[in-house]
């Protein structure tokens, strides 16, 4: 794999690519890298995709961008953009994990096929998250609202302890250190929280970029751990419904929150065969 830069949407983005054919553009999450595509990128390359995972915007070395806008519409601008400005038609495919499939849902419209990861349709994943034990999985969300976020995300053991929670078993020092790699300075640790903050409002949007709307007509393959420890996984069962007609959801067995980490042979096989149903 090779990493390259592309001005999109007025930041500097650093991406991984592998392969030549129709753009297969894969977003990532938090807190996690481009890196985290290392399996499926490879296999979308051997299927004639150009497959490409940005890091997004504030996860280094993509820069921090000057407006410090983080609300899903600019993460949807973003995708936008780089289907764009990577030379992407009708024929590229979205494909996004945990932040990485906000974006997705957003725009799928303008790609051939689409899959998200760990996180469900926004109706849904609101909803769900008003459950009581679900409310204690996501303690970080309430935490990085508030003036101790970076501190204690910076703290020794907070991020690790979050993979592990969410991926039990999963051996993440590789992908830590590409974390540590990517977040690990002050300003982009900031960054990644702010992602949560615009989320919930304590940073109000910025005005910069025009809601794409969440009605989306491209059916979307959706993909859940059994055992994801971030969000759990009775939220498949409510995901359907909110996903376009003839959309599927599936649990992966044996997997946690980084599924695509965990058991990339079921979920490249999934994703795959997903793309080449799709007309």
């Amino acid at each position: 794999m090779e990493i390259r830069t592309v001005h999109a949407n007025g930041v500097e983005f650093s991406y991984l690519t592998v392969g030549d054919g129709p753009l297969a553009l894969c977003l990532h999450g938090f807190p996690d890298t481009a890196h985290t595509w290392r399996h499926l990128l490879p296999a979308l390359a051997e299927r004639g995709y150009r497959a490409v995972a940005p890091f997004t915007r504030g996860y280094a070395p993509t820069e921090i961008p000057a407006d410090a806008a983080y609300e899903g519409a600019a993460l949807a601008a973003d995708a936008l953009a780089l289907h764009e400005e990577l030379g992407g038609d009708e024929s590229a495919v979205l494909i996004g994990h945990d932040w990485g499939a906000f974006p997705v849902y957003a725009v799928a419209d303008r790609f051939r096929a689409a899959v998200t990861m760990a996180v469900p349709p926004p109706a849904a994943l609101f909803t769900g998250l008003m459950e009581y034990d679900q409310l204690k999985r996501s303690f970080y969300v309430f935490l990085f609202q508030t003036p101790l976020a970076e501190a204690a995300a910076a703290s020794p053991g907070f991020l690790d302890r979050l993979w592990r929670d969410w991926s039990p078993g999963y051996d993440a020092a590789d992908d830590l250190a590409f974390v540590r790699r990517s977040i690990g300075e002050q300003a982009n640790l900031a960054a990644a929280i702010g992602y949560y903050r615009a989320m919930m409002g304590t940073t109000p949007p910025s005005g910069r970029y025009p809601d794409p709307g969440t009605a989306a007509s491209t059916p979307i393959l959706y993909l859940h751990g059994e055992r994801d420890g971030c969000l759990a996984p009775e939220m498949v069962k409510d995901a359907l419904p909110h996903l376009p007609a003839g959309s599927r959801a599936e649990l992966v067995p044996g997997a946690g929150h980084f599924l695509h980490l965990e058991r990339p042979d079921v979920v490249n096989r999934l994703v795959l065969d997903w793309l080449a149903a799709a007309p």
